[in-house]
């Protein structure tokens, strides 16, 4: 039978301090869980609820189950309070740290006054992580499993102080699956070793335990002497101190996440590895496109979409290592892979993620299969962008000014075509996962980056443009590219509708109308309003903008995702309308 730490100590339960009990009590199996492997924190210091915690888990070997005496580094929280002095050659040449002859798992050190913290060598090497340093004057370490990937194993401050309180709490915390394997392969217990200290009410259950003293100090009556306990009158409460060492993780592997013999939607039987490979076709599987999010938010994957055979795949893969293969997008909000390329190798919390979001296909019958995707959009952008350049480069020409398409939206249509969006990381960010339940946050900053996508068009150019075209150049110094755009389109329109010819676009006169608004370009404007709309009054105005528009705004009720629909549409309709227009007017010249 393990050893009960809680049954032992002599408080009972139902006083002890929450986090008290936590601390007798072992850490559970959960692969899930974070297990703190160190904290030095103060709480309310000086108030009348202070509660302190300064805890080490020293790393004991052997894997039968007993408790060990309170180690003398309890009291301090770390595992060197000094620096070795010596003045003869090879003074510390068997110098060690440790918690009383214990490895630990958090280097901590500390003078009273200063203190620094890291992950073990022994632990972050044997485990293969790797660190990296976030924050800026609150800086935490965080280490990685790149290999699996796993994020965020182990992470913690890097730093404390101390002048009368902590200047700063800190707290480490590693997975309870890494910790567990490293303490398996050590043949180890993991141990809190800690001194915690709390303010507690004047409780009749406590002062049966002090025996009607003012100061009691208590030990266990029998066995090993694993705390250390002093109770005494303080504030016109009580104060509870204790000096404890608790087995809190035994050499245990956490259960392991496994694919095999797991069940899908509308499946009779499990699955397993040998019967998806065995698949040669068929048994499709739809999964929600949420699935996507975790590797298009992290820069560790290469989520890039591709178009293939006339189908737009999004396939996640991790450099080099794996490989989703054959996630095609279907309708809106759909991935559709067959069974057997999602069991191909890869690690089996990755199908397991899959496995999260896949959809039943008694739902699949109520959705369109047809409908049109956030990535098709976005490649419709991108050739409305492509089709304008073309026109703008063009039509420059004819007025003396030479400038490539590339350079005037920033993609080029060679690269594009070898390498699709591989270039172009900000079409990828802007065709990420866009769920009919978008927040509203979400939305905005999505026609923030639609905004900056489109309005690549150097300002420049269209002046000039324009002034060719007989436009007064005081009056184009003021106008941002909107209504640059939205001139040129008025000056094209115009010509068009008379019949010119792309030599008639060069003209020394002034043209009628180049200045009024065009319905045309109010999506544009809409989608300017929306990246701005920070303000709960911009919001409203731009939802009363959608409406006259022709979009029904009870839709957001249910989430912005129709919303960005809508948007995106009308400004690739806007963006298509002015290319059309440059078009028609080169055509005209051509014949």
């Amino acid at each position: 039978m393990p050893f009960n730490y809680l049954a032992a100590f002599p408080i009972p339960v139902g006083i002890m301090p929450p986090k008290l009990r936590g601390l007798l009590e072992p850490v559970g199996l959960s692969p899930s869980q974070s297990v703190e492997v160190l904290s030095m924190q103060e709480s309310d210091p000086y108030g009348d609820q202070a509660e302190h915690l300064h805890l080490q888990m020293a790393v004991v070997p052997g894997v039968e189950e007993g408790p060990i005496e309170v180690p003398s580094e309890a009291g301090g929280g770390v595992v060197e309070s000094s620096v070795p002095i010596g003045d003869n050659l090879g003074c510390i040449e068997k110098f060690t740290p440790s918690i009383s002859g214990y490895d630990y798992v958090i280097a901590a050190w500390g003078d009273s006054s200063s203190y620094a913290f890291n992950l073990a060598e022994k632990v972050w090497m044997t485990l293969g992580l790797t660190p990296r340093c976030v924050g800026n004057d609150d800086q935490r370490l965080v280490y990685d499993d790149l290999g699996l990937p796993e994020f965020s194993v182990a992470e913690g401050q890097v730093s404390s102080s101390y002048h009368y309180q902590l200047n700063r709490n800190v707290t480490w915390k590693i997975s309870n699956e890494h910790l567990r394997r490293y303490l398996w392969m050590r043949g180890s217990r993991g141990v809190r070793v800690f001194f915690y200290e709390a303010q507690l009410a004047d409780l009749p259950e406590l002062r049966t335990l002090m025996g009607g003293q003012a100061h009691v100090a208590l030990q266990p009556e029998e066995g090993i002497a694993w705390y250390e306990l002093d109770i005494r009158e303080h504030k016109g409460g009580l104060l509870l101190q204790l000096w404890a060492s608790v087995e809190a993780v035994m050499p245990e592997l956490c259960l392991e996440q496994t694919a095999e013999g797991i069940f899908w939607p509308g499946a009779a039987e499990p699955m397993t590895h040998a019967r998806a490979n065995a698949l040669l076709a068929g048994n499709p599987v739809y999964l929600d496109d949420r699935f996507l999010q975790k590797y298009e938010q992290n820069a560790f994957y290469d989520s890039t979409p591709v178009h293939v055979w006339e189908h737009w795949h999004c396939s996640p893969s991790y450099r080099g290592q794996w490989s989703f293969t054959d996630c095609r997008r279907v309708g809106r909000n759909l991935i559709k892979v067959p069974m057997r390329e999602l069991y191909k190798p890869k690690p089996d919390r990755e199908v397991l993620h899959a496995r999260s979001f896949a959809v039943d296909p008694a739902d699949i019958a109520h959705v369109d299969l047809d409908e049109e995707h956030v990535v098709a959009k976005v490649q419709r952008l991108l050739d409305a962008l492509l089709r304008l350049g073309d026109g703008l480069s063009a039509l420059g020409a004819t007025a003396g000014l030479n400038k490539p398409a590339a350079e005037l939206t920033g993609f080029d249509n060679a690269e594009i075509a070898a390498n699709g969006w591989l270039a172009y990381p900000m079409l990828s960010r802007l065709a990420q996962v866009a769920p009919v339940d978008m927040t509203q946050q979400a939305f905005l900053a999505r026609c923030k980056s639609l905004h900056e996508i489109w309005q690549r068009v150097p300002n420049g150019y269209l002046k000039r443009l324009l002034e060719q075209a007989g436009c007064p150049r005081p009056e184009l110094r003021s106008l941002g590219s909107l209504k640059l755009l939205q001139a040129l389109l008025n000056v094209v329109e115009a010509l068009n509708e008379q019949e010119e010819t792309g030599d008639a676009f060069a003209s020394g006169r002034e043209p009628e109308g180049w200045k009024r608004r065009n319905e045309a370009m109010a999506p544009l404007f809409l989608n300017n309003d929306l990246r701005i709309a920070d303000a709960h009054e911009m919001m409203e105005q731009c939802l009363v903008t959608l409406q006259d528009l022709g979009f029904d705004t009870a839709n957001v009720n249910a989430g912005y995702g129709r919303a960005l629909d809508f948007v995106m549409d009308g400004v690739i309709d806007s963006l298509d309308r002015v290319a059309a227009a440059i078009e028609k007017l080169l055509e005209c010249g051509d014949q």
